[in-house]
């Protein structure tokens, strides 16, 4: 939490493409006095089931900026993989992963202007949130997400 001289942060991630948490992304915590100073690591989490982070470390006093980076990377490639059903379990569960070869999905990447070869590999491998903080505020940063795209807020 934060006090009269810190900051805090929490996060949260909805894959905006299913409509559901995403389970087990890496995330990254750093911190610095201000635009000149280096960025000092304090930590990192994981996502839970819930797709939040319950345990990033405390902001130390005199922070002026925070960073935070997702990994997302792995757990787009354990989607199209099949591995997790988005939940954290795995497919082992009994829970048929979606089928990317449906009419319906056919269909849309018929009517899809972007080349066929974007189901290569991740497009966004890792996304960097960079935002101010002053002391006695908390920061509460979700991040929606999807395949190709991605936006941040300030929630509360």
């Amino acid at each position: 939490m934060s006090t009269e001289t810190t900051a805090s942060v929490s996060t949260h991630i909805l894959d905006t493409s299913l409509g559901r948490p995403a389970a087990g992304v890496a995330v990254q915590l750093s911190a610095r006095g201000g635009p000149r100073e280096e960025w000092n690591a304090l930590g990192a989490s994981s996502t839970d089931a819930d797709g939040r982070c319950k345990d990033l470390p405390a902001l130390p006093e005199g922070t002026a900026h925070v960073r935070l980076v997702f990994e997302v990377e792995p757990y787009f490639a354990s989607r199209k993989a099949g591995t997790t059903d988005n939940a954290g379990a795995t497919a082992a569960s009994g829970a048929q992963p979606p089928t990317h070869n449906d009419d319906f999905t056919r269909q849309a990447e018929e009517q899809q202007d972007a080349p066929r070869a974007r189901d290569s590999g991740v497009f966004f491998p890792e996304v960097t949130i960079v935002f101010a903080v002053v002391p006695g505020e908390h920061y509460h940063v979700p991040l929606l997400l999807n395949p190709f795209g991605y936006s941040v807020y300030r929630g509360s």
